[in-house]
């Protein structure tokens, strides 16, 4: 259905390499191969590796993100993109301006858990990185199934 999937943050070091690598690895287990998935930030730190602590609550899941290097979201990106999943409801309006013809292919990856947005970790608590990747978890079970 959607070959290629956009996850989109701020920095691109928390929250969407998270969600990129969950995502993947939901795929796999579902027998979904041939998919892309990729991330990248509105306002990225660009080539920062993953934050730490997502680092280290994706390895408890079996995920490794230690390769990931942040990337500033492009015009290009979103138009390769079939489906750009987003974290909050102001990413949706950040990615309209950039690009106003995605606005229909553009939803929040909270979509299926009742457009609930997945709150922005960084230089907060390990708790914190915890109720997000948790978040996150739940909405790529709800989303797998649209894949």
């Amino acid at each position: 259905m959607f070959d290629n999937i956009l996850v989109v943050c701020v920095g691109n070091i928390c929250r969407s390499p998270a969600a990129e690598g969950a995502l993947i690895k939901a795929l796999a287990e579902a027998s979904k191969p041939g998919k892309k998935v990729h991330s990248a930030g509105i306002s990225a730190l660009v080539d920062k590796p993953a934050d730490k602590t997502s680092i280290e609550l994706m390895e408890t899941r079996g995920i490794d993100i230690t390769n990931h290097k942040a990337r500033q979201l492009t015009r290009g990106l979103i138009n390769e993109a079939e489906l750009v999943l987003v974290m909050e409801r102001r990413h949706l309006e950040d990615i309209s301006k950039l690009a106003p013809h995605a606005r229909g292919k553009t939803m929040l990856l909270g979509k299926w858990i009742g457009d609930k947005e997945i709150p922005d970790p960084y230089r907060q608590s390990r708790d914190a990185f915890e109720y997000a990747i948790n978040l996150i978890d739940d909405c790529i079970a709800k989303w797998i199934k649209y894949l």
